[in-house]
């Protein structure tokens, strides 16, 4: 994917490193814009979004933009407090993804978008033993049958699973999973897990671990 280019748009750099971490995982190239600024008349293949504090008129005039310039996608990023306002464009194919995302879904939805429809399908469903993790619809099934997660509890597990064998203070999966504003405690990760684990079973549990001192890590 080397020939793509993703534009950024965004009124502050809080997701700046986060969205151009596709230059290393998908090998695109990244330009970085607010809505209004030169960058913004490149040309791109996919337009990313921070959705922070933009109203739906304005997205709807951005999807306008896009169809006039040849329907390039668009992909919002929003915080999971703003999942009932969320306002996707009519007139471009669109997605979103939630500000606590993994790096990991991230790249698996921009390849959709992007039209990498054959890598999505390789790289969007993970498989642990009986447990399946939808990283495309967010969805996740134990033996066929699905888990019933909020949405938190599944961007940690999600994020765990894509990232295995590598232990994660609490500190760390509080800025990774539920964004780099979240000002809770880090007490919000245990509750989380002790309920990720009565939900998936004591098989998909033992791949949790406790690591003391440190944080949490998934076996694979």
């Amino acid at each position: 994917m080397s020939d793509k280019t993703v534009l950024f748009m965004a009124r502050t750099t809080r997701f700046h490193e986060f969205v151009t971490t596709l230059t290393s995982t998908l090998g695109v190239e990244v330009h970085v814009a607010t809505p209004d600024s030169p960058a913004a008349a490149h040309d791109f293949d996919l337009l990313v979004l921070d959705a922070d504090g933009v109203r739906a008129d304005r997205i709807d005039a951005i999807g306008s933009w896009l169809e006039g310039r040849g329907g390039a996608p668009m992909m919002l990023i929003l915080d999971e407090e703003n999942l009932s306002d969320l306002h996707l464009p009519s007139k471009v194919r669109s997605d979103f993804i939630c500000s606590g995302a993994s790096a990991s879904e991230l790249e698996a939805r921009v390849r959709l978008l992007l039209g990498d429809s054959e890598a999505v399908m390789l790289d969007e469903v993970l498989t642990i033993d009986n447990l399946t993790i939808n990283l495309a619809t967010y969805q996740v099934s134990l033996d066929g049958e699905p888990v019933d997660l909020t949405l938190m509890e599944y961007s940690l597990l999600s994020f765990l699973a894509t990232h295995p064998n590598r232990a994660y203070s609490r500190e760390v999966l509080l800025h990774r999973v539920w964004g780099f504003e979240y000002c809770g405690g880090t007490r919000t990760v245990d509750v989380h897990i002790r309920r990720i684990r009565s939900k998936v079973g004591p098989q998909i549990a033992a791949h949790i671990s406790t690591v003391r001192g440190v944080g949490y890590l998934f076996k694979d």
